[in-house]
């Protein structure tokens, strides 16, 4: 059978500031089968969204392709004019890119833009074309699918909407479809739904596809041949369980272990002002957003009930889906939104709801640091001023003992002084991410409360990460709030996990006991979801629960488990008519259901035996 994609010799270059042309990637070779996944897989800046988007003949702005042999079906891709290379491109070839929010238009309808594609190459009608879409949701296991085209998409969560991309990028039935990272910033539960899902449609449709990632746990259940990639140069190419199972490079092997990072040591906690308090104690944390009712629940509830604490030199890890009220925690904790209930003490006095409320001492004691440092740090500041304004603000440093602190704090993030004069946008991802790290620890706090820091950045960069967190843990003492929805990376760092589900606290316990069974129900789906490295684990991993709606028998209906219309081992009339027991486990974890060990350990086999079979 002859290859469907052919690469060879391909070389993109950029000019330098001194007129010197520079290799972004360079002799780039690899052919793909009708209807395979080629999988592109290295580190940020690797060059792998580089050599995906040349297969449809573009480039970022300030490079070009220099050479090389592109050839897409019978089209030699260099080949072509900037007409013909317009008409391929969204109808031929397909981009189904990282961020579906960022792809959608906020002020039309998710089928007007669903369609779109078919409409401008004239694949089919207006009527056709709707029809075909339908039929697309429904194979990309969408709810309503007669119905959710008419919705904006606002009106819909993350996973439909990286699907509803899919099926925009789907409607002209292209030959070769490229998926830029789009399971990256889901979650767990959700990438499961998502990748089963762009697998499904892929194989029924006999799709050729370029899978670009850093992930080999996503890419193994995705590729047949993968293409390991490190600055711009292949370092490893084969079937996708050769590559798994017998690793010739030692760069892939290093992204492997990044994978599932290692545990690391608890700090030596040292006593606090009033030590016989914890350092941050939130007690029974209700939040949300809209007025507040007479029963002091806000017309948007988010959390429920939160009982959480830190020690002083630990870390607690915050683990749930998207929606789950996990940032909404971090916020209230910081002062950036004010509970509808509850206290919030931090070594033993407490701190008033509201920034407008504390003071400059209290701000300084409890830093956040954000998800995204594209977002999160001034463009147009370089690295000094940005690190600068908390100096001032916090110590009233400035002049040479500013520019002494800023290298300090540089060393301190293992980042070279010469940054300083370097403005974000010539950072990378995981430099960038030191940085918004680096203004937290300028106001030298006591605890940070870190959101979901790591998601976005690669596995080998979010590993250095993890381990630079820990080593400030040591040496300065740092207490954590670490949110995430990755339970591999909150069992590195975390002492202690707590586990959210829209809203309400339903398990807390010591990280060891986060390593075998039994788990509240909810945990135990998100323990299962975690994707292995060995392909195939996405066919064999627990079937999907099956929803099942049931009408609370009495008045308390909001009291009742959330998790009651996903739960496989709900009893009905008494999980859907008295709320949930806190109560321990044998092993010592603290859940908010209904079951015993017997009954939760069952329930993990029979998830175990799902996936095995």
């Amino acid at each position: 059978m002859n290859p469907h994609v052919v690469v060879s010799g391909l070389t993109v270059t950029a000019r330098s500031a001194n007129d010197r042309e520079i290799e972004i990637v360079s002799n780039i070779g690899f052919s793909i089968a009708p209807g395979e996944v080629l999988a592109l897989i290295g580190e940020s800046g690797s060059g792998k969204t580089t050599v995906a988007l040349a297969l449809m003949g573009y480039v970022r702005a300030g490079l070009h392709i220099d050479s090389g042999y592109i050839r897409v079906g019978e089209a030699e891709v260099r080949q072509l004019d900037a007409r013909t290379l317009a008409k391929m491109r969204g109808n031929r070839i397909a981009y189904i890119a990282q961020s579906a929010a960022a792809a959608f238009n906020p002020s039309r309808t998710i089928m007007s833009q669903v369609i779109e594609p078919a409409l401008v190459h004239r694949t089919a009608s207006r009527a056709e074309a709707e029809a075909k879409a339908v039929g697309l949701f429904r194979e990309l296991a969408l709810p309503e699918p007669e119905f959710i085209g008419s919705r904006y998409p606002h009106q819909v969560s993350g996973g439909q909407l990286q699907r509803l991309m899919a099926a925009m990028a789907l409607i002209t039935d292209p030959e070769l479809v490229i998926l830029d990272e789009p399971t990256t910033a889901l979650d767990v539960t959700t990438q499961i739904e998502v990748l089963r899902a762009f697998k499904k449609v892929v194989r029924e449709h006999g799709t050729t596809a370029v899978y670009v990632s850093h992930d080999l746990a996503v890419v193994a259940q995705m590729a047949d041949q993968i293409v390991v990639l490190n600055r711009g140069l292949i370092r490893e190419t084969g079937r996708t369980d050769r590559v798994m199972y017998e690793p010739a490079d030692d760069y892939t092997r290093s992204l492997m272990a990044a994978a599932r990072p290692m545990p690391h040591e608890s700090g030596t906690a040292a006593p606090g002002p009033d030590s016989s308090a914890p350092l941050l104690d939130v007690r029974c944390i209700t939040a949300g957003y809209g007025p507040i009712g007479a029963d002091g629940t806000p017309r948007v509830p988010v959390l429920k009930d939160i009982d959480i604490t830190v020690e002083r030199g630990s870390t607690l890890g915050v683990i749930g889906e998207s929606g789950s009220g996990k940032s909404t925690l971090a916020r209230v904790i910081a002062g950036l939104l004010e509970p509808a209930r509850g206290e919030i003490y931090l070594s033993g006095e407490r701190l008033p709801p509201s920034l407008a409320e504390r003071t400059r001492e209290q701000f300084r004691r409890v830093q956040i640091v954000f998800q995204n440092a594209d977002t999160a740090l001034n463009p147009g500041h370089t690295v000094a001023r940005i690190l600068g304004r908390p100096l001032a603000f916090y110590h009233r440093l400035d002049g040479a003992a500013q520019r002494k602190r800023v290298a300090e704090l540089l060393d301190l993030i293992r980042l070279p002084s010469t940054i300083a004069e370097r403005l974000p946008g010539e950072l990378s991802g995981g430099q960038k991410q030191r940085v918004n790290l680096a203004r937290a620890l300028a106001a030298e706090p006591e605890i940070i409360l870190c959101d979901e820091v790591t998601s976005a950045l690669d596995t080998v960069v979010g590993a250095a990460i993890l381990e630079l967190l820990a080593e400030l843990r040591r040496e300065l003492n740092l207490s954590y709030l670490f949110i995430s929805h990755d339970i591999s990376t909150v069992r590195a760092i975390c002492d202690e996990i707590v586990v959210l589900y829209s809203g309400r606290q339903v398990e807390l316990a010591p990280r060891a006991e986060f390593r075998r069974p039994p788990f509240h129900p909810y945990t135990d789906l998100l323990v299962e979801s975690v994707p292995e490295l060995r392909p195939g684990w996405l066919e064999k991993t627990g079937s999907a629960i099956p929803p099942v709606i049931d009408e609370p028998a009495n008045g308390e209906g909001r009291d009742l488990c959330a998790f009651l219309s996903r739960c496989p081992v709900r009893i009905n009339g008494v999980c859907n008519a008295v709320p949930p027991p806190w109560h321990t486990l044998g092993k010592g974890n603290n859940i908010l259901c209904h079951h015993d060990d017997e009954t939760l350990i069952r329930l993990h086999r029979k998830l175990s035996d799902d996936r095995d079979e």
